[in-house]
């Protein structure tokens, strides 16, 4: 199951709206795209990041970016199949504690 994150429905206009955007709240105030896209949901497993990315299956703030290693910083918005999340810092009374990093 996947973070919450829904694709938008079909405007009045028949035109698509793009997917929604679920904020990702991090404690840091840089993640790296492999890591954003797990704590996001947008990919099952760390290993799944390695195929994703080079692949060009992934777009950060609209653009393809191959890099999984790219540091990603509050606002920036990541889409991965249909699916988008923010990246949102400063917002740490949010962040699960339970996080085994």
């Amino acid at each position: 199951m996947r973070f919450g994150l829904r694709r938008a429905g079909k405007g009045g206009d028949g035109a698509s709206e793009g997917p929604a955007i679920t904020d990702v709240p991090v404690r840091e105030e840089v993640i790296r795209l492999g890591q954003f896209l797990k704590l996001a949901n947008l990919i099952d497993t760390g290993a799944e990041a390695k195929e994703v990315c080079p692949a060009g299956l992934v777009t950060v703030n609209g653009e393809v970016d191959t890099r999984r290693g790219r540091q990603l910083v509050d606002g920036d918005v990541v889409e991965l199949r249909g699916q988008a999340a923010r990246v949102r810092t400063g917002v740490s009374d949010d962040v699960p504690d339970d996080l085994p990093w």
